[in-house]
């Protein structure tokens, strides 16, 4: 499988794209006055302890409180008493963890999400090119995708002698066949720049920022080593002269993949990005077939729905759900990752009467989703024939990002009909007049609704006039919505 990274650079905003096989599969973006800060390390202040949710929400200096839950506030768990045997864990009580007023250092897993704040912990990990830094451990492990135990072995021996009291570390996937020489230059690396952040945090008495997390362009150099990537391409020549200068020091393996691109085209004219970005905003997902997908997210969770739309297959019934459903699998799993859609996503596959039907589909869907790097979990199928599954969500979905709500609908998704709020003006005409003494009423709206109540609801209108024995007069207003509308008494 080729891969291929694109690196567009604006100065208000940067995007990342990861092409495989020529078909655009994740887009990232940040924005200068929405950086992310997951991974950023704060000295926060407890500012509210709820012992009903076992949280406490903590003032970092952002916009909004953010939250750190029992379970993520290191030393806070315990073998219960008398079960040790099957390592039964308790959370213990935020009130004996933090108290109101207390500063506290805290790192970001999650960015604010919506209404949300920010997700803390205070299990604090920094990472590198090999290695990630972890101050409350005393172990090395070892990434689970490093398979050959020689390997494990090796880089373990070789990590452990830099445990000591400041910490232990994570060995990443990227360290497969690193020297000693480079794991020990990346220990030594991480250890420095902790004891930077300790000494800042010294000299500090007031919640801020201890350590910022790098912006995107390099956390992709970072987080993408040891992976195959055939190139990765830059249009912008500052940052391409500092990629390549962070890559010689850090990734030295992705110097000679690093290119800058001088082209005239956009650079993302490449792989047609900018087309399926547009299009991964959109509800409805087109499949080859003629079938169709549904996406639909919401607060709480999002739906998928399956349909098989044109397709009517060549055999049976059977037959074309199946077909569909294995098609949709693939498309879903490409989805997920495009909009980057976490939490509970519920799935509706067309229902299917063969038991290994299903399973084939599912296998289909687990095996899309295992090519991407954030947790995914698939429950199955549930009793009304729903897949369930979760997706780790870390940041905000491609819809949230891009989008706002309609000013109009409001987030609904629907509008009024013009007949609709054509009953409301006249309901809205008898309050008033019952209330207020007005001679006569002028009825603001949009052209819809004021071309509405001129033709097919004149009759109703004249017979209002009647009631109350004044005169009503219909005044368009271009910029108002179908919803909107105002009756002014005169």
């Amino acid at each position: 499988m080729s891969s291929e990274i694109l690196i567009n650079i604006t100065p208000s905003e940067s995007r990342v794209a990861l092409i495989e096989n020529g078909v655009l599969q994740e887009i990232q973006l940040e924005r200068q006055s929405h950086l992310g800060i997951v991974g950023n390390i704060y000295l926060g202040k407890v500012s509210r302890v709820l012992p009903g949710m076992q949280a406490a929400f903590v003032d970092v200096g952002l916009e909004k409180a953010a939250f750190l839950h029992a379970s993520d506030i290191v030393n806070s768990t315990s073998i219960v008493e008398g079960v040790a045997a099957s390592n039964v864990k308790k959370t213990q009580d935020i009130r004996t963890l933090v108290r109101q007023g207390q500063l506290i250092m805290v790192q970001v897993v999650k960015d604010p999400l919506g209404t949300k704040g920010a997700r803390l912990t205070t299990d604090i990990t920094i990472p590198s090119r090999y290695l990630v830094f972890m101050p409350d451990a005393k172990h090395v492990g070892v990434s689970q995708r490093i398979e050959t135990d020689e390997e494990r072995l090796r880089l373990k021996n070789i990590v452990k002698q830099y445990n000591d009291d400041e910490g232990g570390f994570i060995i990443r996937t990227a360290a497969e066949g690193a020297s000693e020489l480079e794991l020990a230059h990346d220990a030594k690396f991480l250890k420095k720049l902790w004891q930077k952040i300790n000494q800042k945090r010294s000299k500090t008495r007031k919640e801020g920022i201890l350590h910022e997390d790098l912006i995107l362009a390099f956390r992709t150099l970072r987080d993408y080593v040891g992976e195959d990537m055939e190139r990765i391409r830059v249009d912008s020549k500052l940052t391409y002269q500092q990629l390549k200068a962070f890559t010689e020091e850090f990734v030295p393996q992705l110097s000679t993949q690093l290119e800058y691109y001088p082209g005239e085209r956009p650079i993302f004219d490449l792989f047609d990005v900018e087309n399926e970005i547009q299009k991964a905003l959109q509800r409805k997902v087109e499949l080859k077939s003629g079938g169709y997908l549904i996406f639909d997210q919401t607060e709480a969770m999002t739906t998928v729905d399956v349909n098989t739309g044109a397709f009517v297959g060549h055999r049976n019934l059977e037959e074309t759900i199946f077909n569909t459903n294995i098609e949709a699998a693939h498309a879903i799993s490409r989805q997920l990752r495009l909009r980057n859609l976490g939490g509970i996503i519920i799935i509706d596959f067309i229902d299917m009467q063969s038991d290994e039907h299903q399973k084939r589909v599912l296998h289909s869907l687990d095996f899309g989703l295992s090519k991407e790097r954030t947790k995914t979990n698939i429950h199955g199928f549930s009793a009304l024939g729903l897949v369930e599954m979760t997706r780790k969500r870390t940041r905000e979905s491609l819809e949230h990002i891009l989008c706002d709500f309609c000013p109009s609908c409001q987030g609904r998704g629907a509008l009024k009909t013009t007949e609709t709020v054509c009953y409301e003006i006249l309901r809205e005409i008898v309050r008033v007049n019952r209330a207020y003494d007005a001679a006569k009423f002028v009825v603001y709206t949009s052209p819809a609704v004021s071309e509405a109540l001129k033709n097919d609801e004149y009759h109703n209108l004249a017979e209002l006039e009647l009631f109350i024995g004044k005169p009503v007069s219909i005044q368009t207003e271009i910029l108002y919505n179908q919803e909107q509308f105002d009756v002014v008494m005169m």
